[in-house]
């Protein structure tokens, strides 16, 4: 994307795992300031299950540490399913991005290193077996609603486990981030045949957080990044926000947060109008 645009700056709400497919929201420029807001929002997969084979990076890159039999039927999977969906927890895998000790547990990892993991909180919307194949080494295909943050190759792995056996992630693709899904989604060839024409505004990419407009003296002030009582902004909305607030014709101004008894910008991004 830094080649195609041209741009230093290019942000992304939520890794992809180097053999996933599917969604990923790229920021360029100033825009990558609002990736914070997209890379919190919930995401839904559709993944490929392969039971009775473990490998050591839970997918199907890894080296295979155990291979045993594992036949089961789909109403035994359907059951254990049950207990992944809500609130769960779940250890991250080392293959992970997230750090440790100012590393990432995959640089971790490719250097032959294990290491503990605190577990973390995840939620699980959904989880729907979408199609069943079986034998010895069963195969499921199924879809995962879930919050950001969720591991899928832990999930997989997890299952296997709960079911009295073992698993691995064969195939993952990543369905929707946010309201953000495959069916508006371009490949790297149609992003370089279109370029201007793939692009969302500022105000499109965080169409799911609550809109304020504003205009004349509140929108100068917006610009300038000010500091509002938080019925002077928002007047009687309820919401927790964030906020993208915008200007009469559409195009995002700031984002604004609650504070208290206030709210604040987090981002501004219209240039400051004149005094």
């Amino acid at each position: 994307m830094r080649k195609l645009y041209g741009q230093r700056r290019v942000g992304h709400a939520g890794t992809l795992d180097p053999d996933a497919t599917g969604v990923l929201l790229v920021g360029l420029g100033r825009a990558t300031r609002l990736m914070r807001y997209l890379a919190d929002t919930g995401k839904s997969y559709r993944a490929r299950i392969v039971f009775g084979v473990a490998t050591d990076t839970l997918d199907a890159s890894g080296a295979v540490l155990e291979r045993a039999e594992m036949p089961l039927t789909q109403a035994q999977l359907e059951g254990a399913t049950r207990a992944f969906v809500g609130d769960i927890e779940q250890i991250p895998p080392m293959v992970s991005a997230i750090k440790i000790d100012g590393r990432k547990l995959y640089e971790l990892a490719r250097a032959g290193q294990t290491v503990d993991r605190a577990a973390r909180h995840v939620r699980v919307d959904a989880l729907v077996v979408e199609e069943f194949v079986a034998g010895i080494y069963p195969e499921a295909t199924v879809r995962v609603d879930c919050s950001s943050g969720t591991y899928i190759r832990t999930l997989a792995a997890d299952l296997g486990t709960a079911l009295g056996g073992c698993a691995h992630l064969g195939e993952l693709r990543r369905l929707r981030v946010g309201s953000f899904g495959i069916d508006e989604s371009h490949s790297l060839d149609s992003i370089g045949a279109n370029l201007e024409g793939v692009l969302l505004t500022p105000a499109a990419a965080l169409r799911d957080l609550t809109e304020v407009v504003v205009d004349g003296e509140l929108q100068r002030a917006v610009t300038h990044g000010a500091t509002f009582a938080a019925r002077a902004l928002l007047g009687d909305r309820a919401e927790a926000g964030p906020f993208a607030v915008v200007d009469e014709h559409g195009e995002l101004l700031a984002v604004y947060e609650r504070r208290g008894a206030g709210v604040k910008p987090t981002v501004v991004l219209a240039p400051q109008a004149a005094p």
